[in-house]
C-alpha cells in the first residue's frame, strides 16, 4: 500500500470518480491541495477572478454534459462564503458540484484564527452534505461518500472543508483498489406503471409535464418515444426545456406565469389529466394551485419521495428515477399498443397544435431603439438547433423563454429556482469548457452582465470562446415592471451620461470598452437590421480569436413583458402576431386567412 498525503489521495479519487475539471483559486490554506493537483497533472483547472464565479462555472460545467461533476476550489474563510450562492443555485436546481475549501489547522478552529470560519455549518442548508474533515484517515472515505451523495436521489452539491494540517498529513492509500460507491436509483414498479397508464388512458385530454429530472436522468429520448407511442402532447418546464424539440408535433408549449407560451397555458387549462415526470410544480410554472389543478387529475413521478405532495397532493404518486419510470411506462404502453388498447389522441394533439399556430407573440419590430423581441427573432435565425443557450433571471430570460427555440436537452442551461444575478457569464464559461466544440450563447440584461463582468478575463486568458448577447435597456427591468404595482420607478435606473463614452447615448456603462479592456471582443448594435450581421460576425470572431465576444443590443428603455399571477390571466403588453411576417421564426407558421369564396370582397 502506498503512503501519501491526504491531498494526493483526494486528487487520485477525483480522477477515478471522473471529476477532472476544477475552477477556483489557490491560497495559503488550500495550497497543499493545489500542490497535489500540480504533481498529479490529471485535473484541469481554470483560474477564476471571484470564487462565487468559480462555483457557477462548476455548475455550468456539470449541466452541460450528462455525468459531469464540476469542482470548485478555494481557500478558507471568504472563499467558502463566496461559494454559498453557487451552492444554493446548484442545490435549488438539483445539480451536483463539489466545493473544496482549505481551512485553518484543527487546533485553531475554535480560536478565531485568520480566515477561519465554520463553513460546514454555513453551507449545510444549501448542500446535501457539508463537512469539515478532522481526521486525515477519513479523507478518502469522505470524498467517496461525497460522490455517492451528489449522484443519488435528488442530485445536489457537497462541500468538503479540509484543515491545512489534515491536508498535509500522510496516510496509507491504494487507488488501484478504490471503487466509486454504488448509487441506488428508485424505479417505478410494473404495478405503478400499469395504474399510471390506466389513468392516462381514461383521460380525454392528457398532457405530459417534462421536468429537469428527465434531463438529469439523460432520459429525453425515452420521453419522446413515450409521447409518440401514446400520442400525448408534452409541456416542458423551464428546467426540462429541450427534452422534446420545440418543433416536434407533440410539443405543447411551456406553462407558467412568466416563462410560458400563450398556447401552452391555454392547453393546460383545457387538459383533464397531467402526468408530471421529474418536475417540482414550481410556483412560476403553476401560479395559483387552485387554478392550475381545477378539474384535472394528476400523477407525479419524482426521484425524491418527499417532493411528492410538497406543493399539492397528486391523485397518484410514484417515487422513481425519471428514466427508470419512463422505461417501465414504455414497456406497458408497447404492450397496450400491440393489443390495440391505446386511445387515439390525434384529435387532441391537433387541437394543441392549432393553439400553437394561433397563439404566437409578435417578434418582428423595426423600432429604434430596438425592441427586445427582435433580438430573439434574430437569435433564432442566426443559431441553429445545436446552440447551447445560458441565462439566469430578468426580463431578458423571461422573454427569451417565450420567444427562443430549443431542440435538445442541456441546450437551455438556466438558473431556475435561485436565479442569482451574475450567474450567466461564469456559467457560460463552464458550459464552453465542458463542450468546447459547440456554439455557446449567453443571454444577459445589463445588470446581470455587470455583476461578475470581470470573469470575461478568464475567457480571454484560457481561450474559452462563447457569444454573450447583452440586451441593454439600462434598467433593472424585471424589478421596474414589478414596481408598477406600487406606482413607483425607484432606484432601478442604471443610465447616466458617461463622460468617457458619449457614444453610448446616456446608457451609462460602456460595455464594449470594458469587454475589450478585459481581453475580449465586442460589438454594439443600435438598429434592428444590424443585429443579424452582428451575430454572424460574432460567430466568426469566436473562431478567429478564441475569446468571448459580446454583442450588445441597445434596447428601448421600457418594455413590459407578458406575465401575470394566474395561468388564466396573463397580461399581454404588446400586439400579438397576426401573420407569419409578425413572427417569422416561429416553429409553427401562422396560416393566412383563407381567400373569400368566389373572389368577393
Amino acid at each position: 500500500m502506498a503512503r501519501m498525503r491526504t491531498v494526493d489521495a483526494a486528487v487520485l479519487i477525483l480522477e477515478k470518480e471522473g471529476a477532472t475539471q476544477a475552477f477556483g483559486l489557490p491560497g495559503a490554506a488550500i495550497n497543499p491541495f493545489y500542490s497535489a493537483m500540480k504533481a498529479h497533472g490529471g485535473i484541469k483547472h481554470v483560474l477564476a477572478r471571484h470564487v462565487e464565479a468559480a462555483s457557477h462555472m462548476a455548475e455550468g460545467y456539470t449541466r452541460a454534459i450528462a455525468g459531469n461533476i464540476g469542482v470548485c476550489i478555494g481557500t478558507s474563510g471568504p472563499a467558502g462564503t463566496d461559494m454559498i450562492t453557487g451552492l444554493y443555485s446548484a442545490s435549488a436546481d438539483s445539480i451536483p458540484i463539489l466545493c473544496i475549501t482549505g481551512q485553518a489547522p484543527v487546533a485553531k478552529l475554535h480560536k478565531e484564527d485568520f480566515q477561519a470560519v465554520d463553513i460546514a455549518s454555513i453551507a449545510a442548508p444549501v448542500s446535501k452534505w457539508a463537512v469539515t474533515v478532522l481526521e486525515p484517515a477519513q479523507v478518502p472515505g469522505t470524498f467517496q461518500k461525497a460522490f455517492r451523495l451528489m449522484r443519488e436521489g435528488r442530485p445536489g452539491p457537497v462541500l468538503i472543508d479540509l484543515p491545512i494540517d489534515v491536508q498535509l498529513a500522510e496516510i496509507e492509500f491504494d487507488i488501484e483498489t478504490y471503487e466509486p460507491l454504488t448509487v441506488p436509483r428508485p424505479a417505478a414498479t410494473r404495478a405503478q406503471a400499469e395504474k399510471a397508464i390506466a389513468m392516462l388512458n381514461a383521460a380525454e385530454r392528457p398532457l405530459l409535464v417534462a421536468g429537469g429530472g428527465i434531463v438529469n436522468a439523460d432520459a429525453a429520448g425515452l420521453l419522446v418515444e413515450f409521447a409518440e407511442l401514446t400520442g400525448v402532447p408534452v409541456v416542458p418546464t423551464l428546467m426540462g426545456w429541450g427534452t422534446i424539440p420545440d418543433d416536434h408535433q407533440l410539443h405543447a408549449g411551456m406553462v407558467g406565469l412568466q416563462t410560458s407560451h400563450r398556447y401552452g397555458n391555454a392547453t393546460m387549462l383545457e387538459a383533464d389529466f397531467v402526468l408530471g415526470i421529474g418536475n417540482r410544480w414550481a410556483n412560476r410554472h403553476t401560479g395559483g394551485i387552485e387554478t392550475y389543478t381545477r378539474d384535472r387529475t394528476f400523477v407525479h413521478v419524482d426521484i425524491e419521495p418527499t417532493q411528492i405532495g410538497r406543493v399539492f397532493a397528486p391523485d397518484f404518486g410514484i417515487t422513481s428515477d425519471a428514466g427508470a419510470a419512463l422505461a417501465v411506462f414504455l414497456e406497458v404502453a408497447r404492450e397496450l399498443a400491440a393489443a390495440g388498447e391505446l386511445p387515439d389522441r390525434s384529435a387532441w394533439a391537433a387541437q394543441v397544435r392549432a393553439r400553437k399556430q394561433l397563439g404566437q407573440r409578435k417578434t418582428h419590430f423595426d423600432n429604434v431603439p430596438i425592441k427586445p423581441q427582435r433580438v430573439y427573432e434574430e437569435m433564432n435565425r442566426a443559431f441553429g438547433p445545436d446552440v447551447r443557450y445560458v441565462s439566469t433571471i430578468g426580463l431578458s430570460q423571461i422573454q427569451a423563454s417565450q420567444l427562443l427555440h430549443v431542440y435538445r436537452p442541456r441546450h437551455w442551461i438556466n438558473a431556475g429556482q435561485a436565479g442569482p444575478l451574475g450567474w450567466t457569464l461564469p456559467a457560460a464559461l463552464g458550459v464552453a469548457t465542458a463542450d468546447p466544440d459547440s456554439t455557446v450563447v449567453a443571454l444577459s440584461g445589463d445588470y446581470d452582465f455587470q455583476f461578475l463582468i470581470e470573469e470575461l478575463a478568464v475567457g480571454a486568458q484560457f481561450n474559452i470562446p462563447y457569444i454573450h448577447v447583452l440586451v441593454n435597456n439600462s434598467y433593472l427591468g424585471l424589478i421596474r415592471q414589478a414596481q408598477r404595482n406600487f406606482a413607483m420607478d425607484y432606484y432601478v435606473q442604471l443610465d447616466f451620461d458617461n463622460i468617457n463614452s458619449p457614444e453610448v447615448g446616456g446608457y451609462g456603462v460602456d460595455h464594449v470598452k470594458v469587454a475589450e479592456g478585459l481581453g475580449c471582443k465586442a460589438i454594439r448594435v443600435f438598429e434592428p437590421d444590424r443585429i443579424g450581421q452582428a451575430l454572424e460576425d460574432a460567430k466568426k470572431m469566436i473562431v478567429e480569436h478564441r475569446v468571448p465576444v459580446v454583442v450588445e443590443c441597445i434596447l428601448e428603455r421600457v418594455t413590459n413583458v407578458s406575465m401575470g399571477l394566474e395561468i388564466d390571466n396573463i397580461v399581454e403588453f404588446e400586439e400579438l402576431a397576426l401573420s407569419a411576417a409578425d413572427a417569422p421564426t416561429a416553429t409553427v407558421a401562422i396560416e393566412p386567412e383563407p381567400e373569400p369564396v368566389g373572389g368577393g370582397r
